[in-house]
């Protein structure tokens, strides 16, 4: 994997094959997060959105044993609560961890995490909104957070619960104690274990799976529907909005080529793109207004 034109400083980033990966790269840190990588993959998060040449977005952590072992606190750029800074909100009204959070959440794109080792703080919330999480098996996770006396952020409180349960959620929030790899893997945290050599390989094995079989659209379109409909008051929602998609997909070329492909048993040459092609109604849901 090339990183020549990597234009970050505590990241890696690289696409091929149509995936981009995206490396926290701070293994002398142990990968820990600072305003710095959190801008930086905003920044590159928000890169691999817009270029069709992407279609599957892989975070992983640098080398070393740690996935990210949360926010950088042995420099200045810390929880300081007494700073006009105070990290999660940098001055502002805003967590920036939900920042990331909320464009990952809103992304034309599947997002996989290949947790190659021990995450905790941020280095959980991070990975909450990403569609596919996969973690070495010798992992180690927790949201210290009430052991800081501060709350989980990154938009943890929605997303958590709705991963693992309620009752989960809030047993690992409220006690921010260590857990291990099998107990992130029962309660459904992350999808797959395997020693920590083999975590980015199985990721990008199943990004190229989704990169060089399917439709860029509908992949866009079923992402979106199964993130936005999980607080649906009742299934008719999603049939308006399928039959939307539906009727608004047979007319586009995606279709014809994916039927012939099967037909004549080869690998469908998808020609439609995120950037220009999906239907009017998207994005149908409405983004919550936030006072600054």
């Amino acid at each position: 994997m090339e990183y020549d034109q990597n234009p970050y400083e505590q990241l890696l980033y690289a696409v091929e094959e149509n995936v981009a990966t995206i490396t926290i790269n701070r293994p002398e840190r142990r990968n820990t997060v600072t305003y710095q990588v959190l801008d930086e993959l905003i920044d590159a998060v928000t890169r691999a959105g817009a270029d069709d040449d992407v279609r599957v977005v892989v975070v992983t952590g640098g080398s070393g044993p740690f996935f990210s072992a949360g926010t950088d606190l042995s420099s200045g750029d810390g929880y300081d609560a007494a700073a006009a800074d105070f990290k999660p909100l940098r001055g502002g009204t805003r967590d920036v961890g939900g920042e990331l959070a909320l464009l990952i959440y809103d992304l034309p794109k599947p997002v996989i995490a290949a947790v190659n080792g021990t995450a905790v703080g941020i280095g959980i919330t991070m990975i909450l909104p990403m569609d596919v999480r996969i973690a070495a098996d010798n992992a180690r996770f927790g949201l210290p957070f009430t052991r800081r006396g501060i709350i989980p952020e990154s938009c943890a409180s929605f997303f958590l619960p709705r991963i693992v349960g309620i009752s989960r959620a809030v047993e690992w929030a409220v006690t921010g104690r260590i857990f291990q790899a099998a107990e992130a893997l029962a309660a459904g945290l992350v999808h797959e274990l395997l020693p920590a050599a083999d975590v980015l390989p199985r990721a990008r094995e199943i990004a190229i799976e989704i990169a060089h079989n399917t439709s860029a659209v509908s992949v866009a379109l079923t992402r979106q529907l199964m993130w936005k409909l999980l607080d649906a008051d009742h299934p008719i929602e999603a049939n308006r909005l399928e039959s939307q998609a539906l009727l608004a997909l047979g007319r586009m070329a995606d279709v014809p080529e994916g039927v012939a492909a099967f037909r004549e048993k080869r690998t469908p040459a998808f020609t439609l793109r995120p950037s220009r092609d999906l239907p009017g109604f998207y994005p149908w849901w409405a983004t919550p207004s936030f006072e600054e």
